[in-house]
């Protein structure tokens, strides 16, 4: 699932790129830094990030999960580092809200 995420994610950021006109971004991956000193998003565009993600997120797994809540922004790392951090963070996520994990 963290495989399927993380091309969620990389189509949602091209989007996001579209939309904004950005072309100074780099290429974009798994590792790519999403916010923070390095990361490619400034605030406005994390949160559009998320919102976006979280509903093709439900329209794809029919999860409803919220990726920017209490629990999120007080983790010692943030799953906001990269596209694969927050990917593993979602497909946790998913899991709990599925009752599998």
């Amino acid at each position: 699932m963290t495989n399927e995420l993380v091309s969620l994610i990389l189509e949602t950021l091209e989007e996001i790129r579209e939309q904004e006109d950005m072309s100074v971004l780099v290429a974009i991956d798994a590792e790519t830094p999403l916010f923070g000193r390095q990361g490619v998003l400034d605030s406005l565009g994390l949160v559009t990030l998320v919102v976006t993600l979280e509903q093709k997120i439900e329209d794809k797994f029919g999860s409803a999960v919220a990726l920017a809540d209490e629990k999120a922004l007080s983790q010692r790392q943030s799953p906001f580092r990269t596209v694969r951090s927050l990917a593993d963070y979602a497909a946790g996520l998913i899991e709990r809200e599925r009752g599998d994990g």
